[in-house]
């Protein structure tokens, strides 16, 4: 049962569309959260609560550099990244230029 409710938790996390743009940025490599900032164009705040549910599902990971953090995608935490992957793979290029 615990491999469906990990399942369940990282669909849930990639279900919505910013969360969608933000992972096709991460697709890319490490990116600073100034960066994806840019990308969504919403608040701080509100990209790392979305940050947040994403790296509650163990679907990317996070290194702090200084004052910011960078994230990735978390190829070995996360048991369904291909299938995740595989979805972006379908998404149209996101451009994520580093501000910092």
């Amino acid at each position: 049962m615990e491999k469906i409710e990990q399942m369940v938790l990282q669909l849930k996390a990639v279900s919505d569309p910013n969360r969608l743009k933000l992972l096709a940025c991460l697709k890319q490599g490490e990116v600073c959260v100034c960066d994806l900032v840019e990308v969504l164009k919403i608040s701080q705040p509100a990209v790392s609560q979305q940050l947040k549910k994403l790296k509650d599902a163990d679907i990317i990971s996070e290194r702090k550099k200084g004052t910011w953090k960078h994230f990735r995608l978390n190829e070995v935490q996360a048991p369904y990244i291909q299938a995740i992957i595989d979805v972006l793979d379908e998404m149209p290029i996101i451009k994520c230029s580093s501000l910092c």
